[in-house]
């Protein structure tokens, strides 16, 4: 029997250095699972997340005089900053009223409830902050923080800001270039988020499988990789089929559309990995991956997650 000819060891090497990455091998992973760290012990049953106390802190400076003027003021894609708003509206904390300036418009302020809550939400936050940055001394926290900074257009860096907010802000910025770097290989109508990078060369290599062993492969909850699986099954790039070790259970396979995505979606990944080098430099950026890294081995650190 033959070995593999050159194609196909290309694919397979290819599926290999897009799953290194979506392990632990590039900056926007590190950034994803340092963020699904924070807000795992932020939020361990439903409350308070990071961005409620950067939202809550900025109304308690002054009132916004819109959503949107909050957003801007912050940095926050206004689709996400109007779930904000609706969420810490109903817990109490926040008032919309008709803004007299412009009657299209509500102007936000924060309630007395509001500003109790943010007291013991900045306690909270520093007491958590202490814990996940414990791994690093207090010259390499400060470096990690001017990193994490450099990585952000002048624009959305705040004058004053924790770890917590500039690893927030990465990582959402971090998305959106790698869906831009997507959209740039043709794949921008396919279905395909950077949430995704994983999922398809895992399968690739392990398929048929079933979706507990893909969690653990990528090192994601069972929840999150369910909700991964059934947004490619509906862009018709995986399949659910049955087990055959276990006829009880599904086994996820490729289709020959996801299994083509590969390539456009590694070139996509490279793409963005190129750009943090070129903003930092080759050596900060091996620094900031040190650092993350450090992060995320020290103790007391859950599986990452998928936000």
């Amino acid at each position: 029997m033959g070995g593999e000819g050159p194609p196909a060891a290309a694919a397979v090497a290819e599926s290999r250095d897009l799953l290194a990455a979506a392990q632990r091998g590039s900056t926007g992973t590190l950034l994803r699972q340092v963020h699904s760290r924070f807000t795992a012990e932020a939020e361990p049953g439903g409350g308070p997340r990071p961005r409620d106390v950067v939202v809550l802190g900025a109304l308690a400076g002054q009132d916004a005089a819109s959503q949107q003027d909050l957003a801007d003021r912050l940095s926050v894609n206004r689709t996400i900053m109007v779930k904000l708003i609706d969420r810490l509206q109903e817990a109490g904390y926040v008032t919309r009223t008709r803004n007299p300036a412009n009657r299209r418009t509500y102007v936000l302020s924060l309630t007395g409830p509001g500003a109790d809550a943010l007291t013991g939400m900045r306690a909270d936050a520093a007491r958590r902050q202490e814990r996940i940055t414990a791994a690093l001394a207090p010259a390499e926290r400060h470096r990690l923080d001017e990193l994490l900074s450099a990585l952000l257009p002048e624009s959305e860096r705040p004058a004053v800001a924790s770890t917590e907010h500039l690893v927030t802000q990465a990582h959402y910025r971090f998305r959106r270039l790698g869906d831009q770097a997507l959209a740039a290989q043709g794949l921008g109508g396919s279905g395909l988020r950077t949430r995704h990078f994983g999922v398809l060369p895992a399968l690739d290599l392990l398929g048929p499988c079933p979706q507990q062993q893909l969690a653990r492969e990528l090192g994601f909850t069972e929840a999150t990789t369910a909700q991964l699986v059934d947004e490619l099954v509906q862009a018709g790039l995986v399949t659910r089929g049955q087990d055959p070790h276990d006829r009880r259970r599904y086994a996820l396979e490729l289709t020959d559309a996801g299994r083509q995505r590969i390539p456009p979606m590694l070139a996509a990944l490279r793409q963005v990995e190129a750009g943090v080098r070129d903003l930092l430099g080759p050596a900060a950026a091996q620094e900031l991956h040190g650092l993350l890294t450090r992060l995320l081995d020290a103790p007391g650190n859950p599986a990452g997650g998928c936000h």
